[in-house]
């Protein structure tokens, strides 16, 4: 039987940044961001330094790296400039993710086994100056194979489908593809589209450690303050931690909600 991992919230503050932009300014600041959920309870930060730097900016990685108390989780392509931007930095975890220009937002997970040479070189890089590395993937067996074998630590799971539909067979994906990496080393994170309908049973999943929510924080944030919002979430996560250490899982979550 797995080992219960309790599940943590990373708060993804980019869409600070998205709002910052749209007045070209240098208000609402993601660090204030970074500072008031840490205050609230989270363990973390996430921020997502893109290639075309749409949200946040290099200072701003740089800055955080100082202020956070938790852990630093920097979302990244695995280019040779984004690599040796984290080296600089040194966050604490850099999450290797797949990115194109006109996407809105992250459009599924990094193809490890179609671009291995080019992710193993990256995780290489990243490893040797000491920052844990996460490859955000779909819950596909060769693909956590393939992120076994590039050395990465951690794979994050590719909650997307899961958080807009609420199909059942997407949460089984995500439990099968957990334990499956759990089973060959990996340690494992999900994240991506959850809200506050979505996130629990997924936190339920034994092997989730680290839970990378942004957007719907954020957005929640609008109307009750960015305390309250991450306030609500980390509620919603230690219920499925409590429920976890009963020995609940996704699937009789999902039982008790339907009868």
């Amino acid at each position: 039987m797995a080992e219960v991992k309790l599940s943590k919230l990373f708060v993804n503050i980019d869409h600070v940044g998205t709002v910052r932009k749209a007045r070209l300014g240098v208000s609402p600041d993601p660090l204030w961001a970074a500072v008031m959920v840490e205050l609230a309870g989270a363990s973390g930060i996430t921020a997502h330094l893109r290639e075309d730097r749409r949200h946040i900016k290099d200072r701003d990685m740089k800055l955080l790296k100082e202020i956070v108390k938790g852990e630093l989780n920097m979302e990244m392509a695995p280019t040779e400039e984004m690599v040796a931007i984290a080296k600089e930095v040194k966050p604490h975890q850099a999450t290797l993710v797949p990115e194109r220009r006109q996407e809105l937002t992250t459009e599924g997970g990094l193809d490890v086994a179609g671009n291995f040479e080019k992710v193993t070189l990256a995780v290489r890089e990243l490893k040797s100056a000491g920052i844990r590395v996460s490859l955000f993937i779909e819950p596909d067996r060769d693909q956590i194979k393939a992120s076994r074998e590039a050395g990465a630590d951690y794979i994050e799971l590719h909650t997307g489908r899961w958080a807009d539909t609420l199909d059942p067979y997407e949460l089984e994906k995500l439990c099968e593809g957990a334990s499956y990496a759990s089973e060959i080393g990996l340690g494992v994170n999900a994240g991506h589209g959850l809200d506050y309908n979505s996130t629990l049973p997924v936190a339920l999943i034994p092997e989730v450690e680290d839970l990378n929510i942004g957007f719907h924080i954020i957005g929640r944030a609008i109307f009750v303050g960015l305390e309250k919002a991450v306030r609500d979430m980390l509620e919603i996560i230690n219920q499925a931690n409590l429920l976890k250490a009963q020995g609940v899982r996704p699937g009789d979550w999902l039982r008790k909600m339907s009868d």
